[in-house]
């Protein structure tokens, strides 16, 4: 029997994103993405591989919407590849990759599954970066042009849009740290790349609502508690600056509060005249909020370490994922109600929630991956119980569908609820696929196992 059912008009899907499952990179018009030339780097990637192949999504998706009935899926989120509409990242049209989409988009109705797409899910055209990317104010100009485009096109037929996926790690990872490209490792680089992400999304958000004025519009943010290591002071003071940067400086200005005072004093000099219409633009009103949560996040004082002074340090006692990353459901709560009662967000869909595990290999046609749906158990466990405290959560997406080209691992870490033989490309739906296909029919948990 089922625990205590979820809304009645939930949305349950999954996730994934264009360089990392659809491949033919080189088909049909679509330029080169900066991961496609980060990957082309020796020692950027893990395994040494990229995206070309990846889950051959753009040949396949047949068969994967197939599967997504087959697990009753309601709802799927995509990213749509910039370089595959606009070769260029503006100007010209690529006919062909458009269309794609567009039959795309058809199928998945067809098959009575509500398409969510995300405009930019990390696969700048590289033109756009030779142009000096994120660091560009024409960066948001272009994206503007390339929402533009996409709705006019689409918008018949999509009521939720996604402008940008997850600015805080783009920008750390690509800017701070190098692991995802552009590879700079320049924390003076952050908050004008950042800004200029929240901008584009506002600028995104704009052209939409001129398209489809009735559209329901988002940006998606990995958030996550942030927790002292310690009982220390200095320990907790730490914790607030991380949050700041990990949180606070991506909600507040979405929310009307500007940047906050604390993180623009952490970067001194390095922080960027904004002008007022901007943070105008950025606080727009989003019409629900994506949220991307893996993992809490637990920091000790640092003094050597740049800008914030902290690193992570998690307690040795919390179980882990395959990646290890610390697993703690309880903290998905307290992120949703955080969002509630700090922010008055009115609607939340938990857009990523999902693990990576060492899976087994396949056996009588299934992989039995009993990990992840006990992971994914106990944070719809938790989506409940911030349901239960007044918090409206409009519905969860599973990361990922597919297993799929995971970035700077490479293929090394599996997410999917679908496994993927990269040789032969044949899919096999796992147990925590057989389990959620279970949790959707019934609209409420069920065990795992």
């Amino acid at each position: 029997m089922a625990s205590t059912p979820f809304p009645s008009d939930f949305i349950w899907g999954a996730s994934t994103s264009a360089y990392q499952i659809e491949g033919a990179v080189r088909e049909d018009g679509r330029s080169d993405s900066i991961w496609d030339t980060f990957c082309r780097v020796p020692g950027r990637i893990a395994d040494g591989s990229s995206g070309r192949f990846a889950c051959d999504h753009y040949h396949r998706y047949p068969e994967d919407i197939a599967i997504m009935r087959e697990l009753g899926l309601n709802a799927y989120r995509f990213s749509i590849a910039w370089p595959r509409v606009l070769p260029k990242g503006w100007g010209t049209v690529n006919k062909a990759g458009l269309d794609f989409y567009d039959r795309l988009v058809d199928e998945l109705l067809a098959a009575g599954i509500q398409p969510l797409p995300t405009l930019f899910h990390f696969d700048l055209p590289s033109r756009l970066e030779n142009k000096g990317g994120f660091l560009s104010r024409d960066i948001p100009k272009a994206m503007a042009e390339y929402a533009d485009i996409v709705s006019r096109r689409l918008g018949d037929r999509i009521e939720r849009w996604m402008t940008v996926n997850e600015p805080w790690i783009f920008t750390y990872l690509g800017y701070a740290l190098g692991i995802f490209p552009p590879g700079h490792q320049n924390w003076a680089e952050v908050p004008l790349v950042g800004h200029h992400m929240l901008l584009s999304h506002a600028w995104a958000m704009q052209a939409i609502r001129t398209n489809i004025p009735d559209a329901k519009i988002t940006i998606g943010l990995p958030l996550s508690p942030v927790y002292p290591g310690s009982d220390h002071e200095r320990d907790l003071e730490a914790s607030i600056r991380q949050d700041g940067l990990v949180n606070r400086m991506w909600l507040d200005p979405l929310y009307g509060r500007g940047y906050p005072a604390e993180v623009v004093e952490l970067f001194g000099d390095d922080w960027p005249e904004i002008d007022q219409a901007d943070l105008d633009a950025i606080a727009s009103p989003v019409d629900w909020l994506g949220v991307n949560y893996y993992f809490p996040t637990y920091v000790v004082d640092d003094p050597v370490a740049p800008v914030s002074m902290t690193r992570e340090a998690p307690p040795s006692n919390l179980p882990v994922t395959g990646t290890g990353w610390p697993m703690q459901p309880s903290a998905l709560t307290e992120t949703l109600t955080r969002l509630h009662t700090e922010y008055g967000v009115a609607s939340i869909v938990v857009t990523e929630n999902g693990a990576a595990f060492d899976d087994p290999p396949v056996v009588n046609g299934t992989i039995d991956d009993q990990q992840r749906a006990r992971f994914l158990h106990d944070h719809l466990e938790a989506v409940l119980d911030a349901i239960e405290q007044g918090v409206r959560v409009d519905g969860y997406c599973v990361w990922s569908l597919l297993d799929n080209f995971e970035w700077a691992s490479g293929y090394n870490a599996r997410f999917g609820l679908v496994g993927v033989d990269y040789e032969t490309q044949e899919r096999t739906i796992k147990q925590s696929g057989r389990w959620y296909a279970k949790v959707i029919e019934e609209n409420g948990l069920v065990p795992p196992g």
